[in-house]
């Protein structure tokens, strides 16, 4: 059976309205095939229930997945305040499952998404969505076996209140993790990368408790960036530099490479808020990205996700990107999508949004690797006949 995907995207005033346009567009885009999976990305500023509802009403039980971004991202663009909805056909297999205690442990919650894959015997991949502000996804990958083939990201919404949701189809809320467990007759392909360089300033990590970075070289986090900057210590506890901060993350050497680890926000007393844990005694490079190096990483991420599709013909490009990329392509929007489309051609279908964080498994011997500042290219594509 041949694999098919496409895209709807829809803005309203209300999330409800916004979910049914985009499932309509997206459903009349695939004709008469019926979905298999749907994978939806909807505006933080709508309620999750309300986007649900629309979505699900004309989807009925195929299996759901979705999660909030600032911006949904499609082959047009970026798309404040509204759904986009990527719809998946074709002789596979999907099951969906909502993991409501994530933010409560990574590690239970990798354990429940083992035993859930261990109940079939046949090759399945995991696509997962998790709440960005509250929760330990380091912890989740360091809790699964090399064996899981498991690729996603952080949910992101607003960054003053820390709110996020993920949705599932029945059920949507803040703090969990909702999962799809696919197999059958589609292949992945799945490449990663960033646009973030070492610029030569060093710090050594001197106080870091949980996911909070109290102090570089002895100094509150802000005063060490302050220094580099010329803006006032206190003016980085305050929009825009608070949320800002992401755009320059830390860089640390590690024996698998460069690890980037990217502040939330700046809190009032002067730490940065992450979502990973970073150890005292650390030596940490200031990282800065540009529009140029960030196009090429999407080129590459897009490059390395065909070249693992193998012989399988691309039918969907999933997109999950860092929200510094929106930061750092504001002049420039949809950029990074420009860049991905440049090498799948224009006729693969293309689906995304921004997120706080990403997950890739590197090979089958590793276990998943959790990243900050990267872009995800997702390609789903129709295994070639034998």
């Amino acid at each position: 059976m041949t694999v098919t995907g496409s895209v709807g995207t829809a803005q309203a005033l209300d999330g409800r309205e916004a979910g049914l346009q985009a499932t309509h567009q997206a459903l009349n885009r695939l004709g008469a095939n019926a979905p298999g999976l749907a994978v939806v990305i909807a505006s933080h500023q709508y309620q999750a229930g309300e986007v649900l509802n629309g979505a699900s009403s004309l989807l009925g039980d195929t299996p759901l997945i979705g999660f909030s971004s600032p911006a949904g991202l499609t082959r047009d663009g970026q798309h404040p305040h509204s759904v986009v909805v990527a719809l998946l056909s074709g002789d596979f297999q999907a099951e969906t499952l909502w993991l409501p205690g994530y933010a409560q442990s990574g590690r239970e919650t990798a354990s429940k998404v083992e035993n859930h894959a261990s109940a079939r015997t046949e090759r399945q991949s995991i696509l997962f969505f998790a709440d960005g502000f509250n929760g330990d996804a380091e912890q989740f990958c360091n809790s699964l076996s090399p064996a899981l083939d498991v690729t996603g990201a952080l949910s992101s919404g607003d960054l003053h209140t820390g709110s996020t949701y993920q949705i599932i189809g029945s059920q949507s809320g803040m703090g969990g993790m909702t999962a799809a467990f696919i197999r059958g007759g589609i292949n992945t392909g799945i490449g990663a990368a960033h646009g973030w360089d070492p610029v030569g300033n060093q710090f050594r990590v001197t106080r870091s408790r949980g996911f909070w970075l109290r102090t570089l070289d002895g100094r509150p986090a802000s005063e060490a960036y302050a220094s580099l900057f010329g803006y006032p210590a206190r003016d980085w506890a305050f929009p825009p530099l608070s949320y800002l901060a992401r755009l320059y993350p830390l860089g640390m050497e590690q024996q698998d490479g460069l690890v980037v680890r990217a502040p939330i926000r700046v809190e009032a007393d002067g730490s940065f808020r992450m979502n990973a844990a970073i150890r005292d005694g650390v030596d940490a490079f200031l990282l800065v990205g540009s529009p140029a190096s960030c196009e090429r990483a999407a080129k590459t991420a897009a490059q390395q996700a065909l070249l693992k599709l193998g012989d399988a013909k691309p039918r969907l490009a999933l997109v999950l990107v860092d929200v510094a990329w929106q930061m750092l392509l504001k002049a420039h929007p949809g950029a990074e999508i420009a860049a991905v489309q440049e090498i799948l051609g224009e006729s693969v279908p293309v689906a995304g949004g921004y997120t706080l964080g990403q997950v890739v498994t590197p090979d089958e011997e590793s276990k998943p690797k959790f990243l900050n500042q990267h872009i995800v290219v997702i390609v789903f594509g129709e295994p070639k006949e034998d």
